[in-house]
């Protein structure tokens, strides 16, 4: 792994190769799963401060699903999740373009809510794990998105690179600059990475 500030980074979010696919995988993210999409607990309290605004653009199904279940549920692990449809899509999916989408990132780009989605959304397939005094950022490979790598191999896009934007709204301009140093730092061989 590699720190860079009060973070460390696993070694696959510089080498794997990852671009999302959505002609191809119709947003199946929001739909797969054993529960919703991992919420931190400011995320859930953002969700329903902004709900007005991203109610406007849900699906009625998704509507009653919050209703009857809150904003945010706890699920058989523990963890603060989004509500599902049924036990299956989150709450907050929509069908957009013949595929699905989200219901709150569309209310932000369409300025009628401040928060865009919940961080494990926006900075997949890295997956973040809070302990004291720092976050570890680890790629997570999962079956549905077999077609983002596939594209990300053809098109030859780190996870880091793909994630830019997600990973500066994070955590900074510097600190992403940071990241690319050490990524060039990689590739010259000045930093090695241990073989799996």
């Amino acid at each position: 792994m590699i720190q860079i500030g009060d973070t460390l980074i696993s070694f696959d979010v510089f080498e794997k190769k990852f671009c999302c696919d959505l002609q191809q995988c119709k947003g199946i993210c929001c739909v797969e799963g054993d529960s919703g999409a991992p919420l931190e607990k400011s995320e859930a309290r953002q969700i329903e401060k902004n709900y007005e605004g991203i109610k406007a653009f849900m699906k009625p199904e998704g509507i009653r699903a919050v209703e009857e279940q809150g904003f945010a549920v706890v699920d058989k692990d523990g963890d603060v999740v989004t509500p599902l449809i049924h036990g299956r899509e989150c709450a907050y999916a929509i069908d957009e373009n013949g595929g699905c989408w989200c219901a709150m990132e569309k209310a932000w780009t369409q300025g009628k809510s401040a928060f865009r989605k919940p961080v494990s959304c926006h900075l997949y397939p890295i997956r973040v794990t809070r302990y004291a005094g720092f976050e570890a950022l680890n790629y997570h490979k999962w079956d549905v998105c077999r077609c983002a790598r596939i594209k990300g191999e053809q098109e030859g896009i780190p996870v880091y690179r793909f994630l830019k934007q997600a990973l500066i709204a994070r955590y900074g301009e510097e600190w992403y600059q940071q990241v690319e140093y050490a990524a060039r730092e990689i590739e010259n061989g000045a930093i090695e990475i241990p073989p799996e």
